[in-house]
């Protein structure tokens, strides 16, 4: 579903506090719901959440608070929600919660999501690892991520691409990051892939690993509020970054970041 833009967050060894606390689960087979593959789930970024609270370490996240295509509002805590988003999505489904409880090891304590796993369209784009298919892919052990706890972009690739594509609406919410680096000096180039291998700090506390580079899907070309479906933004970044549009990383300290924060290489 869509998110929302936080002016600060906590940083856990699980990622930002809150994030990917809910998801869907497919009733007949048990998997994840994820836009990755819109043929079989194509209204999702019809969808809000947002939580009703802040959330805190250790717990269950607060409710959380959905809005539907057609402007309803339910909350994961009502009577008969299953139902509800079931008749919507023209599929069954239950909404499931985990509980992040950060620990030295950054390991998770999820046993009933050991085993989630999600599927994958691949467009029919030249330079995709597959093309016009569909994969199964598994969850990070007791999380529901994608492949990790943190996607960061800055606004330098963003820049960049547009220049390479300028009729794409290369936005931030095509791309889902976690945390956007506002680069100095107006840059325009993948700059966070030599970042990889690196220590991020942010702020006063905050250090991330920076593990790999982020390879984009399906997901960056379908219509996400006024923005229109466009396969040319996958294209272009396929033609000149191997389909990598930021990078992942992993918490080595966590803290509170805040808009504003400074970022530096460690």
């Amino acid at each position: 579903m869509m998110g929302e833009e936080l002016n600060a967050a906590e940083v856990t060894k699980g990622g930002l506090l809150g994030d990917r606390a809910y998801a869907l689960i497919d009733t007949s087979d048990g998997k994840v719901a994820t836009a990755k593959n819109p043929r079989k789930w194509p209204r999702l970024f019809d969808f809000r959440a947002t939580l009703t609270d802040s959330p805190k370490t250790g717990v269950k996240a607060p409710p959380v608070r959905i809005t539907l295509p057609d402007g309803a509002i339910v909350n994961s805590e009502q009577r008969g929600l299953h139902q509800v988003l079931s008749k919507v999505l023209n599929r069954e489904v239950t909404l499931d919660a985990t509980v992040y409880v950060p620990q030295e090891t950054g390991e998770s304590t999820s046993p009933d999501l050991r085993t989630a796993t999600a599927e994958e369209y691949w467009a029919d784009i030249e330079g995709l690892e597959h093309r016009d298919t569909v994969t199964d892919f598994g969850l990070p052990e007791g999380t529901f991520f994608d492949c990790a706890v943190v996607h960061l972009l800055t606004t330098a690739t963003l820049d960049r691409l547009r220049e390479l594509y300028p009729p794409g609406r290369f936005e931030v919410r095509r791309f889902r990051p976690n945390i956007v680096v506002e680069t100095a000096n107006g840059e325009k180039d993948f700059v966070e892939d030599a970042w990889i291998g690196q220590i991020l700090a942010i702020g006063d506390a905050v250090r991330l690993s920076i593990t790999g580079p982020c390879g984009r899907c399906v997901m960056t070309t379908l219509p996400h509020g006024d923005l229109p479906r466009d396969t040319g933004i996958l294209r272009t970044a396929a033609q000149h970054n191997r389909a990598n549009v930021g990078v992942y990383a992993s918490v080595l300290q966590g803290g509170k970041i805040r808009r504003g924060d400074s970022v530096r290489l460690d």
